[in-house]
């Protein structure tokens, strides 16, 4: 799998995605101390879906395409996380063109807070390798309150963690070309990265193939020994469906109180808007490993 972010802009998986990690910053926000977002392969910022890559997939079609096309009662009726998502949207097109779609970094950032609107700055560290997507997500991102870096994930998250806040999260959500099968390098990772910042909130995005592989990577996850931690699903084709991304899925450590129950209404709502078969969109969440 090649999980480049402009080829898979705006496809279900970055709907679940993107959903779930504001629900995850306004919980954290709530609190009246600083936090530190961290994301480890960033990407460019934002997407035009009518340039070439995005065409050449389609895959947004069957994402956000759908969504944007919702009555209004059927917005009226989503989880609150997902209407704020849907505006947020809105807010992009109207800046940039209303074929554009934006990437982590941008849901993340307008979610953290400035000093001069809530007394509380919040900041944020980007990883970039790929020259050119550093580059643009360099352009696209002119805020005082991010660090983009051009750095390798891996050496990078465990050289930034902790971070001089003591509160954030991390958001991994690599390309999986060395990351495979039972992706045991991001198995290290967090193992690492938890042992210098256990209290810091860990978010993987990976994609749902193998059912038998992810159930190795979940095995390998439990023998860490970390606590609290959540498995969140979008199952929008059956499992044994012979297709590229059957659904996708967010292991979650240290999410925030009583997030679980935000997520089980984000995804059911969800399911339903994305599935690809009658009757096959499916929310799963669950504790891996509980407190």
């Amino acid at each position: 799998m090649n999980y480049r972010h402009h080829f898979h802009a705006g496809n279900f998986a970055d709907v679940m995605k993107h959903v779930l990690l504001i629900q995850l910053l306004q919980q954290m926000t709530k609190k009246d101390k600083p936090l530190r977002y961290l994301d480890t392969h960033a990407g460019a910022g934002h997407y035009d879906l009518a340039d070439a890559p995005a065409q050449r997939s389609g895959e947004y079609l069957q994402g956000i395409h759908r969504l944007v096309q919702l009555d209004e009662a059927t917005v009226a009726s989503a989880p609150k996380a997902a209407q704020r998502y849907l505006q947020q949207l809105s807010k992009l097109r109207s800046q940039f063109g209303r074929g554009y779609y934006a990437g982590s970094p941008w849901w993340a950032l307008h979610e953290l807070r400035r000093e001069a609107e809530q007394g509380v700055t919040d900041k944020a560290t980007l990883f970039e390798t790929e020259p050119e997507v550093f580059t643009a997500l360099s352009r696209s991102v002119r805020d005082k309150r991010v660090s983009v870096q051009q750095r390798d994930a891996y050496e990078g998250l465990i050289a930034s963690v902790p971070p001089v806040e003591k509160r954030g999260l991390v958001l991994i959500d690599p390309p999986y070309e060395i990351e495979r099968k039972d992706f045991p390098q991001l198995v290290t990772l967090l193992e690492r990265a938890y042992t210098r910042w256990p209290t810091g909130t860990y978010v993987l995005w990976y994609p749902i193939k193998d059912r038998t592989l992810l159930e190795r990577f979940e095995k390998a996850m439990v023998r860490t020994g970390i606590r609290r931690q959540l498995i969140c699903e979008l199952l929008v084709w059956p499992d044994d469906a012979p297709v590229g991304l059957n659904g996708s899925g967010m292991l979650i450590i240290n999410p925030p109180y009583q997030f679980i129950d935000e997520a089980q209404a984000i995804l059911t709502w969800l399911a339903p808007q994305l599935e690809m078969q009658a009757n096959a969109g499916r929310a799963v969440v669950r504790w891996l490993v509980g407190e």
